[in-house]
C-alpha cells in the first residue's frame, strides 16, 4: 500500500511537460482509424480470394476455405473491399509522409530511431516490464523498447505501402515487385503485415495501459505528466 501511495504522490507531484506536436498527434489518430480501416478492407479482398500462387496452383494459406466474420470485415463483397482499401491506402501514405516529414524538419528522428547501443537498455527495460528489475531504468524522452517499437512500425507501414503499390501496379512498377520476389510473394509480403500490425497494435495498447495509461492523455492533449520522470 505504501508503494502503492509512493508512486501515485509522485505522479501527482510530476509537472506537466510538453511530449507530443501536433502532427505527431494528428498523424497518430488518423493512422489509427485509417489502418483498421485497410485491415478490415484487406480482410474482406482475402476473404473473396484467398489463394496465393500462379493460377491454377495454390500456396498453403490458413484461410483457405474458411469464411472471416463479417464484423472483421469492410466492403461485403470483393469490388467493395477494393475500393475501400484503395481510397484508405493515399491517407495512410499521406499522414505517413508528413509524420516522417516533421520527424526530419524538427530534428526528432534522433530520439525514436533503435540504435545498437539502445539493444542493452532494451533488455533491462524488457526485465522490468517483466517485474524481474524493480527500479526503472534511465530514459530520455522514449525509453529503449519505445524506440525500437517506433522503428519497427516505421519500417512495417513502409513496406505495407511498397509492397501494395508492387500489387496494385506490378506492370507499371514492375522493378518494385520483382525487388519483393514476384508477385506472389510480395502478396504474401502484403498480408503478413496486416497480422505484424495487429500483433503490433494489441501489445502496444496494453503496455499503454498497464505500464503507462498517462501517455494516453498525452496523445490526445499533448501534455504529459507520468509516475517516471524523465533522464536525459
Amino acid at each position: 500500500m505504501e508503494a502503492t501511495e509512493t508512486v501515485d504522490a509522485q505522479a501527482a507531484a510530476a509537472p506537466l511537460v510538453k511530449r507530443h506536436h501536433g502532427i505527431v498527434r494528428l498523424t497518430h489518430w488518423v493512422n489509427t482509424v485509417v489502418l483498421v480501416g485497410l485491415i478490415a478492407s484487406g480482410l474482406q479482398i482475402y476473404n473473396a480470394y484467398t489463394h496465393f500462387g500462379p493460377r491454377g496452383t495454390s500456396y498453403p494459406n490458413p484461410f483457405d476455405g474458411q469464411s472471416l466474420p463479417a464484423w472483421a470485415r469492410l466492403g461485403g463483397w470483393l469490388a467493395g473491399g477494393l475500393n475501400w482499401h484503395f481510397a484508405l491506402a493515399w491517407p495512410f501514405v499521406i499522414s505517413g509522409l508528413l509524420y516522417l516529414g516533421f520527424l526530419a524538419v524538427t530534428g526528432e528522428w534522433r530520439s525514436l530511431l533503435f540504435r545498437p547501443r539502445d539493444v542493452g537498455p532494451a533488455v533491462q527495460m524488457q526485465l522490468y516490464y517483466l517485474g524481474l528489475r524493480s527500479t526503472h531504468p534511465p530514459q530520455g524522452k522514449h525509453n529503449a523498447l519505445q524506440k525500437a517499437a517506433y522503428t519497427f512500425i516505421v519500417i512495417l507501414g513502409a513496406l505495407a505501402a511498397l509492397t501494395g503499390f508492387a500489387i496494385y501496379k506490378p506492370i507499371q512498377l514492375a522493378w518494385l515487385t520483382f525487388l519483393f520476389g514476384g508477385y506472389e510473394l510480395t502478396r504474401y509480403w502484403h498480408f503478413w503485415t496486416v497480422w505484424l500490425f495487429v500483433g503490433f497494435t494489441l501489445v502496444h495498447v496494453a503496455l499503454v495501459f498497464l505500464v503507462d495509461p498517462a501517455s494516453l492523455r498525452a496523445m490526445v492533449t499533448g501534455w504529459y505528466r507520468g509516475k517516471f520522470p524523465s533522464h536525459d
